[in-house]
């Protein structure tokens, strides 16, 4: 799901009427759209919704299939990566730090999750993965 969706869904779960919203789009980010911000901008404003309650509800449903076909690449290529034994941890935490060093490396404040990446990003990601995943069935025909 969008960072941008999701700041939507925590506005309406939260109530915020809409001057409310776009005073306090201004107050963190000095912008009145999130149109307008960078991926650091949306992060903070997601920040301050959490901070004044918004919490991401997940039932007892199971969550919905992704539906990026790029997102279901990252996750299919992460998991034939531990497989292959090639990464250690086939976690989703993995996976989101192993995709924050290479998008934003350098950048502290910014979480950088696999389904909300944009096109070029999930590109990057994919084809890291497909190297790494080239090596490891490499090196199990030299062993096999």
């Amino acid at each position: 799901m969008d960072i941008i969706a999701v700041i939507n869904i925590a506005k309406a779960q939260l109530g915020i009427e809409e001057a409310d919203y776009r005073a306090m789009l201004v107050q963190v980010t000095g912008k009145t759209s999130l149109r307008t911000m960078t991926p650091v901008e949306h992060k903070l404003v997601f920040d301050r919704m959490k901070a004044l309650g918004f919490r991401l509800r997940v039932g007892k449903k199971r969550l919905p299939k992704v539906a990026k076909p790029q997102v279901r690449r990252i996750y299919a290529l992460w998991y034939s990566c531990h497989r292959l034994g090639v990464i250690e941890s086939r976690t989703n935490e993995a996976l989101r730090a192993f995709c924050k060093r290479l998008i934003a490396r350098d950048q502290d404040s910014v979480i950088v999750d696999p389904d909300l990446l944009s096109t070029t990003q999930a590109s990057t990601v994919i084809e890291a993965l497909k190297a790494m995943e080239a090596r490891g069935l490499a090196a199990q025909r030299a062993a096999g």
